[in-house]
């Protein structure tokens, strides 16, 4: 892995784990619906103009648009939907903690459902993830966690796990921004849709909104997809998803930093034990790689 992988890897990795405490702010000031899909309007015809100036083609193929279409709905309005509804009753921390778990949700159910091969290391993983999320949860629920807010995190971590397991294997075929910008107008239809409904329009607009929401529409908004992107077409999506184990860590110092949330032994040590077995399941995918012929 050369030295812009793993540049482009640890800046996936802090933008997207910030996106839960920018998040946290936005929530406090303005309903969560509208901001969200307010910003997945901007973010998203921001991604389109860029792609348009580039001159990348919106003509996809089948299996793009079916990748816009499963990511719009399950990535940005259930999983991110869910997530900010659920942040105004619960911490940061906790969200990046569970919204992190999706690369070993993923490989738990492409081995109990589509009999997918697991290797001892990956098993392990498994099993270490369990454990820090179970002493995470306890330890946060015993300490009066909103369990309606958690049940929200969980529905949403698993919308993600089934979205990413939809699509696995799919390619921008070079069109990264067209097709990052297209899920994203995607989620902001869904979203606004409930946001019309149920929420009523009722702002605190204050500095600190205005800036955290210019900052999660266009970091982890639109950057962070599309840092991802390039980075899945440069060392594959298997290695790339190593970064993943970085998310616990920054995900609880981001919102230790910025929001003065508290971090519990328990909490250090879950996050220690869930990021080592993200780092053991991508290994051991790593480790069953076979080399084909192109």
């Amino acid at each position: 892995m050369d030295f812009k992988a793993l540049f482009m890897g640890f800046a996936f990795a802090a933008m997207w784990s910030s996106a839960f405490t920018s998040a946290r702010i936005i929530v406090q000031y303005a309903p969560p619906l509208t901001a969200l899909s307010l910003r997945f309007l901007i973010s998203g015809l921001l991604g389109c103009a860029i792609a348009w100036a580039l001159g990348q083609s919106f003509r996809l193929t089948r299996r793009q648009w079916t990748g816009v279409l499963v990511f719009g709905l399950c990535q940005n309005a259930l999983y991110l939907g869910l997530n900010f509804v659920a942040m105004q009753s619960v911490q940061a921390s906790l969200a990046a903690i569970i919204g992190s778990t999706m690369p070993l949700l993923v490989a738990l159910s492409g081995w109990l459902i589509f009999g997918t091969k697991v290797r001892p290391l990956g098993v392990a993983g498994l099993v270490a993830g369990i454990i820090g999320v179970t002493l995470i949860m306890g330890a946060r629920l015993s300490g009066g966690t909103d369990v309606f807010g958690l049940f929200l995190l969980i529905v949403g971590v698993v919308s993600l796990t089934a979205a990413t397991l939809a699509v696995m294997g799919a390619s921008s075929g070079g069109n990264v921004l067209a097709i990052v910008g297209l899920q994203l107008l995607v989620g902001a239809v869904l979203t606004a849709i409930p946001a019309v409904l149920f929420e009523p329009f009722v702002v605190a607009w204050n500095p600190t909104l205005i800036v955290a929401f210019l900052y999660t529409t266009l970091v982890p908004g639109l950057a962070a997809t599309w840092v991802w992107f390039l980075l899945v077409g440069r060392i594959g999506a298997v290695r790339a998803s190593t970064f993943h184990f970085l998310n616990p860590f920054l995900g609880v110092l981001i919102a230790a930093g910025f929001l003065g949330e508290a971090v519990g032994p328990l909490d250090v040590i879950g996050v220690v034990i869930i990021a080592a077995g993200i780092l053991a399941v991508q290994m051991s995918k790593q480790g069953a790689i076979v080399t084909t012929p192109r």
